[in-house]
């Protein structure tokens, strides 16, 4: 049986450019992450991605996506300013 599934997202708008950028910054995030780097780095990089998959939530008018990476967002924001001890 072969079944053709229509996509739901848009491909090739500014949202599809965003979405990608914004995942690329997380993986790179969680990469640093995990080796152990300044956690810096974790927090500008997984800033970068949330704002941008906060953006794409308000392309899409996804408020579920946008509830979710604008309080990451701010979580992040807070975790930059405590790490320069502001």
């Amino acid at each position: 049986m072969n079944q053709t599934v229509q996509k739901l997202t848009p491909k090739g708008d500014l949202s599809w450019y965003i979405k990608w950028t914004a995942s690329m910054f997380i993986i790179a995030a969680v990469c640093f992450r995990s080796a152990g780097a300044d956690p810096i780095y974790d927090l500008v990089f997984s800033i970068a991605g949330t704002m941008g998959w906060a953006t794409v939530g308000f392309l899409w008018h996804d408020r579920a996506i946008m509830l979710l990476n604008g309080i990451l967002s701010v979580i992040l924001a807070v975790g930059i300013i405590s790490y320069y001890g502001v």
